[in-house]
């Protein structure tokens, strides 16, 4: 197994993804760091992730709910992420900066949606009913002999595009960067 730092393997199993991952907070910090990709301090990122929790602007952020945040990512969430090398957290500096496995995880959660259709069963199931047609068709099954096999093969190729169709625009809106995500960064601008 690769090694990326003394102890750590080089990746992360689904689990440990999953385990960082399942706290909103964390994926805020994620996105952060995406749009931003430079190092931060933790007053401007807990300032931001305040924003985004309470869905007010920068300004708007109340010193009690900056605190709530900036508290929770120093004891709790930035540690956590650090152990899995998902980002380097200097606690002494309060400095937080993406590491190779940021960009690493954006790309999985991209590829593997949190709230995925069962497409490979949809898929597998237009297979094997295009089969049982062909077979059908082939022994002359009465009503299926009432449309031309050319016909049938159309409704199946037109079957087939559509519903990839609709499985590339699910999958596009199921990315990082749509959806449930934060609003556009304020920090910096």
């Amino acid at each position: 197994m690769k090694m990326d730092r003394p102890g750590r393997p080089s990746t992360l199993s689904k689990g440990e993804i999953f385990e960082v991952l399942r706290n909103q907070r964390r994926r805020y910090v994620l996105q952060f760091l995406k749009q931003d990709g430079r190092p931060v301090e933790l007053g401007d990122l807990a300032q931001q992730v305040a924003a985004w929790e309470y869905e007010t602007t920068l300004e708007g952020v109340t010193p009690e709910q900056r605190k709530r945040v900036y508290t929770t990512l120093q004891q709790t969430h930035l540690p956590k992420m650090d152990t899995a090398g998902i980002l380097r957290f200097d606690s002494d500096d309060g400095v937080i900066e993406p590491t190779d496995r940021t960009s690493d995880l954006n790309v999985y959660l991209e590829i593997v949606p949190g709230r995925e259709f069962a497409w490979r069963e949809l898929y597998l199931s237009l297979g094997a009913i295009g089969c049982a047609l062909v077979a059908a068709l082939w022994l002359g099954i009465y009503p299926l002999t009432m449309l031309s096999e050319l016909a049938w093969a159309g409704l199946l190729s037109v079957t087939i595009t559509a519903t990839a169709a609709a499985h590339i625009y699910y999958e596009r809106n199921m990315r990082v960067g749509h959806g449930d995500e934060p609003p556009e960064l304020s920090y910096g601008r």
